[in-house]
């Protein structure tokens, strides 16, 4: 019938044009990818080729100054891949299996993580699986299902031989985070690169991290090696030796065992750190390997806090160690002499409030070097008040508290030294003349760390010079004259002298060295008192100070004085190290 011939021809005319239509699209298409865009193309497909490999460059090794091992570098395995090869759910799932069956737990969310976190570049290798042994990295690539697209590469591994002794100076090494690669410049580092996260670790990372080594291969389809086209030799980071001695750093941890505290040793005329132990302390050795969120909230929560280095970061009332300061203000500022003495009663009575002496029945007649050998509460009260706060801030400021020592480490705390001004803009309230008397002995709104308190002892030592103390020579600052007279330095020096040859730091002396230096008992809100001590040895040739800071010691005479005493015989008994590291 005509009228279907028609509708067969409208039809088949329909099916010729949409034919004719999709021909005219193909050869668009085909002119627009191929001629238009045919040089992208060419060299993305070029790019398909071509495979990058980064090897990380060994860290620069860390030593003390007899050149004993604190940070090496050990072989371990990765296993790496490209993300191109890795772009189903069914290969990861397949990967995350032969993982677990060797005794590697490997879900399929952490490898998309990973990643995720390396992925910049299809052609550029990632690492999906780090610290590998020999033995484990083996058994992987003869199991016959093991992705023949993955390969594994030597890496090095952070190991700490010293481990918790020393964890608070050396710290730690750990993945590079997203914030420290956005934030960082040059493209020195990429995703999976180990940076150091705390200590001297994170201090010298310039130095330490090295060159990362690359390699540019050519690859056929399936991702075999063709060719290598370029490629650049990883360099090793520059290796640190510090000034510490593992020798003196060891026994400081055994002399701080079972107390939360602090201990420092130091050379009073560069600044050169022998020891810096704080307690207690955690292994680094976990943290550079990897440990999971639980174990680092675990960690990190710790009532104890053992990650806190309280030697540079704990901030504690110096007590009665800070009338060495006092008596040295006094001396220079006129307010006393060594014939000016004050009795002691056993309390000073103003009209609204008493302030006791430690020792009740008081101390009679004394004088600075009395009260400095007697610990005289009642003598500091009056020479504080004669002195006034804005004289004892200025010789505070003078001795740089309230600021770093600037120590190389990073987290060291400035302490506080409150005056008027602060008390006005922290509480709201005016200054009193009980605040001047606690400040004379070291109490109320002063805190100090235990290094601030050796860098004053130091000074003292040394002939009224600031050192800047130091882990590592090159952070060496010259010591600066402070210009105090050496009457006054003799003076007080005279006085801490007596403090362990008949006065209450008599049990420093014990050891077979002489010593000189002042015991503290610090008030505790939180429970016992603090103890503290702080003293050079020898007394008639200073070379060396230690502080120690005993947390809920109860008593500086007793348990502090006799540490301090044991760790600067123990110095002095073995001079290998003198000469070595001292900033000269």
């Amino acid at each position: 019938m005509p009228e279907i011939r028609d509708l067969l021809d409208d039809r088949l005319k329909m099916l010729l044009g949409g034919i004719f239509l999709s021909l005219l699209i193909l050869l668009g298409g085909l002119y627009f990818f191929q001629i238009f865009h045919g040089d992208k193309y060419v060299r993305l497909a070029y790019n398909n080729r071509l495979r990058l490999i980064r090897f990380s460059a060994p860290r620069g090794e860390i030593f003390d100054r007899h050149g004993v091992p604190l940070a090496v570098n050990e072989t371990t395995f990765s296993i790496m891949g490209y993300p191109l090869d890795l772009n189903t759910t069914e290969k990861l799932e397949r990967l995350s299996g032969i993982l677990t069956r060797h005794g590697i737990p490997m879900t399929v969310e952490a490898l998309e993580r990973t990643i995720h976190q390396q992925r910049w570049a299809p052609y550029r290798v990632i690492r999906l699986v780090p610290n590998l042994t020999m033995p484990q990295m083996a058994a992987l690539v003869a199991d016959p299902e093991f992705p023949r697209e993955l390969f594994p590469l030597s890496v090095w591994r952070r190991t700490y031989p010293a481990g918790a002794l020393a964890a608070n100076i050396l710290g730690y090494v750990g993945e590079i985070s997203e914030e420290e690669l956005k934030a960082s410049s040059g493209g020195e580092y990429s995703g999976g690169d180990l940076i150091g996260k705390s200590g001297i670790e994170r201090s010298y990372e310039a130095e330490l991290r090295g060159l990362a080594g690359e390699e540019a291969l050519e690859v056929d389809a399936r991702g075999r090696r063709v060719r290598t086209l370029d490629s650049r030799v990883a360099i090793k980071g520059e290796d640190l030796r510090l000034t510490l001695d593992m020798g003196v750093q060891k026994l400081a941890v055994e002399l701080l065992a079972g107390h939360k505290g602090a201990l420092v040793a130091m050379d009073v005329k560069t600044g050169a750190i022998l020891a810096l132990a704080s307690s207690p302390t955690y292994d680094n050795n976990p943290l550079a390997w990897g440990v999971s969120g639980r174990e680092w909230r675990d960690i990190t929560r710790d009532p104890a806090k053992p990650m806190l280095d309280r030697s540079i970061a704990g901030v504690y009332p110096p007590a009665s160690t800070f009338k060495a300061l006092v008596a040295l203000a006094a001396l220079e500022e006129n307010v006393a002499t060594t014939s000016t003495s004050f009795f002691c009663g056993g309390a000073l009575r103003l009209p609204s409030r008493t302030f006791r002496c430690w020792r009740r029945s008081g101390h009679g007649t004394v004088n600075v070097l009395s009260a400095l050998q007697h610990s005289c509460d009642v003598y500091f009260y009056q020479v504080g008040l004669k002195l006034g706060i804005d004289r004892l801030l200025k010789w505070c400021r003078e001795f740089r508290l309230g600021e770093p020592t600037g120590i190389d480490l990073p987290g060291e705390s400035s302490g506080t030294i409150a005056g008027p001004e602060w008390k006005k803009r922290r509480f709201k309230e005016n200054w009193y003349q009980g605040d001047t008397i606690n400040y004379s002995i070291g109490q109320g709104y002063l805190l100090l760390t235990p290094l601030q308190v050796a860098r004053i002892y130091a000074a003292v030592a040394n002939g009224g010079k600031l050192v800047s103390p130091f882990l590592c020579d090159r952070a060496y600052r010259e010591p600066v004259d402070m210009g105090i007279g050496r009457e006054s330095l003799s003076i007080v020096q005279k006085g801490l002298d007596y403090v362990v040859r008949k006065g209450t730091g008599a049990r420093a002396g014990k050891f077979g060295v002489t010593v000189a230096g002042k015991t503290g008992t610090a008030q505790n809100a939180h429970g016992d008192d603090h103890a503290l001590f702080a003293g050079y040895a020898p007394a008639d040739d200073p070379k060396y100070v230690a502080v120690v800071v005993i947390e809920a010691g109860k008593h500086g005479s007793s348990v502090a004085s006799p540490i301090v005493g044991e760790l600067l015989a123990h110095i002095l008994s073995h001079p290998a190290g003198e000469g070595e590291n001292q900033g000269d």
